[in-house]
């Protein structure tokens, strides 16, 4: 399928943006907060008391039509209890703020302007699909955004941006490498736009770096209700290698699922084609909402970020649910906004004992995570730190840091690790080189 001739100057300001969002211009902005009667209160704000507690922030779009994250803000929460049941940091409470982004970019300024009102010494563990509008707030408040989803190309770009996984490229890029050692023809369906363009790429440069050809690239309408043309082009696609079994890749975003509808009926003419795709596009959530072992996604190869959930490294996470949110089915420790919450503020809590008894402000904060602070984060992710410049500069994500990636697969509705990972090695896979050798200009 041939799309429209596009010209490419700079990255997308988002990997996958919904079409319905709405672009809030600067004069708007500026607008609204002169106008604090007309903005109101941002909906969802929420979070406790202290003189001399440690204010902070987290938040991501909760009831919604679209993409739904409630238990990143109800992990941060539950954060806050627990460090504050075990004494507190350094002697003081951790106050979580939390706001509701609607996955609407005027309600994601609002969010940032909120933490600026409040005084907030980081935003933490936090999901919003709006970089461009969330970012210049922030920034003008020299607030740092610590642990960001990675679902925008602004969290690897912005110097207060301390991201702590690698994103859509990272995954994309894992995924590449992993099908190599698997699969025939490879069919990508992405968004037919500048921001789905950016995604061949990368997955072409872990296919290469596997020694595998270029996948078949086959693109969408953003706002599509149905795909059943896209799902046997590509399926048929995915059939031309008669020697190896084929696999399909959709990177739709949040309209994955509305992909995976007609994927489901068109292949049932293929039923030896593999889906394989990345957490972003679906996690355990997600697996779990569309009927788990008996649903479409059954045997699919996805890349993640951190180990899988079973996996011991998480045991401390489970732990703190456990004491302070047991019950709160919004919290599933194998979600990955969950995960990212919890590593995002294991290195908040890190910038803190380093500050010690000293003082507490988003300059503080900034200033130690800019002088070389290394995170360990119990083995989740590598040791964490944000240089000036990372070695991902040079094809446009200066503070992506951490390129590892893992190869899960669904097994009884369950994701878990692949018995052989990326490029036939078990384990975590660092896909830096891969990325540097992407073809993204």
């Amino acid at each position: 399928m041939t799309g429209r001739r596009r010209t490419r100057t700079t990255l997308p300001r988002s990997f996958f943006r919904p079409v319905r969002a709405t672009v809030l211009s600067a004069g708007a902005v500026a607008l609204c907060a002169s106008l604090t009667a007309g903005c109101g209160v941002i909906p969802g704000v929420t979070g406790g008391s202290g003189d001399d507690a440690i204010k902070v922030m987290t938040w991501a779009p909760e009831n919604t039509d679209a993409t739904n994250k409630p238990g990143m803000p109800a992990m941060a929460r539950a954060y806050g209890k627990w460090i504050n049941a075990h004494g507190g940091i350094n002697g003081r409470k951790l106050e979580v703020l939390t706001c509701n982004d609607h996955n609407d970019s005027v309600a994601a300024a609002q969010c940032a302007r909120q933490a600026a009102d409040e005084n907030v010494v980081a935003v933490v563990g936090s999901y919003s699909q709006f970089g461009d509008s969330f970012l210049s707030p922030l920034e003008s408040a020299g607030i740092p955004y610590i642990g960001g989803y990675g679902v925008t190309s602004d969290e690897f770009t912005g110097q207060m941006s301390y991201p702590v996984n690698g994103g859509q490229p990272a995954l994309l890029a894992g995924l590449g490498k992993a099908l190599a050692a698997t699969c025939g023809n490879v069919s990508l369906v992405r968004p037919d736009s500048i921001a789905g363009d950016e995604l061949p790429p990368l997955l072409d440069s872990g296919l290469k770096a596997g020694g595998h050809t270029n996948a078949d690239d086959e693109m969408a309408a953003e706002d599509a209700t149905e795909y059943s043309a896209q799902a046997d082009r590509a399926l048929r696609g995915a059939t031309k290698d008669v020697l190896r079994k084929g696999c399909v890749v959709p990177a739709l975003g949040d309209r994955t699922d509305t992909f995976m509808d007609s994927f489901r009926r068109a292949r049932e003419n293929y039923p030896d084609v593999r889906m394989a795709t990345v957490l972003g596009s679906v996690d355990q959530t997600v697996i779990n909402a569309t009927g788990g072992a008996d649903g479409p996604y059954e045997g699919s190869y996805i890349t993640s970020w951190y180990p899988p959930s079973s996996d011991a490294r998480w045991d401390r996470m489970k732990k703190a649910i456990n004491e302070e949110a047991f019950g709160d089915n919004r919290i599933d420790p194998a979600d990955a906004g969950v995960q990212t919450t919890w590593i995002a503020y294991t290195v908040l809590k890190a910038v803190l004992d380093k500050i010690g008894s000293g003082e507490v402000s988003a300059d503080t904060v900034r200033r130690t995570l800019d002088g070389g602070l290394a995170v360990s984060t119990g083995g989740l992710t590598p040791t964490l730190r944000w240089p000036y410049e990372g070695k991902l500069a040079s094809v446009g994500f200066p503070r992506l840091v951490n390129a590892d990636v893992t190869l899960e697969v669904v097994q009884n509705g369950e994701l878990v690790a692949a018995r052989k990972g990326i490029g036939g090695v078990d384990g975590t896979a660092d896909m830096t080189q891969t990325l540097q050798n992407a073809d993204v200009n």
